[in-house]
């Protein structure tokens, strides 16, 4: 290729190119790392490298009761603080309430435990101690209710007169209440004399305590099983109030009578 013709200047060089801007970098605090300032975290430990302001103190717990806030996560590359135990309010509350029922609770003791009784254990006959009527004809007295057999009566003039049963301290809990009504327990004897209807009962207990109860009873032979509850019952009163098939010359009749619960 032929050179430049003599006498010709020379060639201009090209001029360097201006330097570009040079990169900004953000040092890591924790090992002295040059990092472009895009990162949030140390390319070589991870630290963050804008960690930002220091987190604001926790407020007291009584504060921080009513309202708590979601947990977050730790930063990566920050060692998670130690939670610190918060009091807690509930166990107390309940040991203070179980002990506030338990001192109430006490005096009444003895009547839960004899309801758990009456509910767990088969009621037992309950013989009374004594026995004894307002008002009975000579041929029926009051013991022929309760010696045990439904084909010998007491027999009272008219409804009013009264049947009662002693049973002593400490008294017993009853639950029910078994009546035969009528001169027997046979169909063709049952009609032969007046019945009673409706009868009220009064149990006293041994502090003098009387509950009453009103029970209707059916018209037929046989037995009849009432509920009747009393605790430490030393005294029952039967009246027969009203009655069916009365009339002229007819006397009320009531075979037997039995009482059921526990001896207190």
């Amino acid at each position: 290729m032929p050179g430049p013709p003599p006498g010709a200047p020379p060639p201009a060089s090209p001029e360097p190119a201006p330097p570009g801007p040079v990169a900004a970098t953000v040092r890591c605090p924790g090992c002295g790392t040059a990092n472009e300032a895009a990162r949030t975290l140390c390319v070589r430990c991870a630290l963050p490298l804008a960690p930002g302001p220091a987190p604001a103190a926790a407020p007291p717990w009584w504060r921080r009761l009513p309202r708590r806030g979601a947990w977050q996560a730790p930063l990566a590359g920050t060692r998670p603080r130690r939670s610190r135990r918060r009091p807690r309010i509930v166990l107390p509350l309940v040991l203070v309430l179980l002990a506030v029922g338990v001192w109430f609770g006490l005096p009444h003791a003895g009547s839960l435990l004899g309801l758990a009784r009456e509910e767990t254990s088969r009621p037992e006959s309950l013989p009374p101690s004594a026995v004894r009527a307002s008002r009975s004809l000579k041929e029926h007295p009051a013991t022929a209710a309760f010696d045990g057999f439904s084909n010998r009566y007491w027999a009272a003039p008219e409804p009013g007169a009264t049947l009662e049963a002693e049973f002593g301290l400490p008294g017993v809990r009853v639950t029910k209440l078994v009546v035969f009504s009528g001169t027997s327990a046979k169909k063709d004897e049952f009609l032969a004399q007046a019945r009673p209807a409706r009868i009220l009962v009064e149990l006293v207990s041994a502090d003098g305590d009387t509950r009453t109860r009103r029970l209707t009873l059916k018209d037929q032979p046989g037995q009849q099983t009432l509920t009747l509850r009393g605790s430490k019952v030393t005294h029952i009163r039967i009246t027969p109030e009203t009655a069916y098939g009365t009339a002229r010359g007819r006397h009320l009749a009531l075979a037997e009578v039995e009482f059921f619960g526990h001896r207190s």
